[in-house]
């Protein structure tokens, strides 16, 4: 089994290009279960949510790796949550680090900011380029601390997706 990482900022791509790599792989996609968890609640989040949240996502990316497929393509990670923790709340839980260190993947791409539009959709709140970028640069910095390898991404959604399937059918 290979499991392939998307992250990034808001708007960078994730959630279409795995869309579109689970179509052309035939391969199962885990999705951001905050967007699950904004929609029941039906309020802003809190520091409170951070915990069943970033679990949420957790059981959800190791139920997926149970079943084993040949592929499975991730959306986020806890990554995501503990940094989204930090921006918003200025903390995270700390059993985030411990799971992110045991963790690894087999290829992870680390979408940019520049080149695709902000798409405002009532969930996302950095609009502004430079908030994105700052956010880009701490999943960077996370990861190099982490000692996960990483592909940059930047370009088009075309230049992306066409980038992304090659890399991913030379790890298959």
């Amino acid at each position: 089994m290979k499991v392939v990482l998307l992250t990034g900022p808001e708007s960078a791509g994730k959630s279409s290009l795995c869309a579109a790599l689970a179509q052309h792989f035939r391969a199962p996609v885990v999705g951001e279960y905050v967007r699950e968890y904004i929609v029941q609640q039906q309020r802003n989040t809190c520091y409170a949510d951070i915990t069943p949240i970033a679990r949420g996502q957790w059981r959800r990316e190791q139920a997926a790796r149970a079943q084993a497929p040949p592929l499975l393509l991730l959306d986020t990670n806890l990554l995501s949550n503990r940094l989204w923790s930090q921006t918003l709340f200025g903390r995270s839980p700390a059993w985030i680090d411990t799971a992110l260190a045991r963790t690894q993947y087999d290829a992870v791409f680390l979408l940019a900011p520049e080149g695709l539009p902000w798409q405002a959709d009532g969930q996302r709140c950095q609009p502004a380029l430079a908030q994105r970028q700052q956010f880009f640069q701490q999943l960077e910095q996370a990861l190099q601390q982490l000692q996960q390898p990483y592909t940059p991404v930047t370009g088009s959604w075309a230049q992306r997706c066409a980038r992304i399937t090659a890399a991913v059918q030379q790890i298959l």
